[in-house]
């Protein structure tokens, strides 16, 4: 069942990493926080925001775009401007660096970003 997180919650958690998220991204959160996507033929479990509303939101977001991040951050081979947005439950990770709105799949084997094509619909 899909729940919207507010554009608040989200500027909260681009505070926290010290960036703006991707705008797709943020729509698709604000109608969606969380859910499946398929990037590159592979599905991916969308990383949450955080939102601590209530008892339900909490649970739902337990698991979330900055608990994410600051996990994968400390992989020696993560980029240091990483910010994690996706997993696909095998160690990889769609994730964006720096300040751009470009969508890379970080292999963790070899800890190279390719970049890819998301649709966050």
């Amino acid at each position: 069942m899909p729940f919207p997180v507010s554009e608040q919650r989200i500027i909260e958690a681009e505070r926290a990493l010290g960036r703006t998220l991707p705008q797709e991204l943020r729509r698709r959160l604000m109608r969606n926080n969380g859910g499946e996507v398929v990037v590159e033929d592979d599905d991916w479990s969308l990383h949450p925001v955080w939102d601590p509303t209530d008892r339900k939101t909490k649970g739902r977001t337990a698991i979330h775009i900055l608990a994410e991040t600051a996990a994968a951050r400390s992989w020696a081979s993560f980029p240091p401007d990483g910010v994690s947005l996706a997993s696909n439950g095998s160690g990889d990770r769609l994730i964006t660096c720096g300040n751009g709105d470009h969508v890379f799949m970080w292999e963790h084997e070899t800890g190279e970003c390719l970049p890819v094509g998301a649709d966050w619909q």
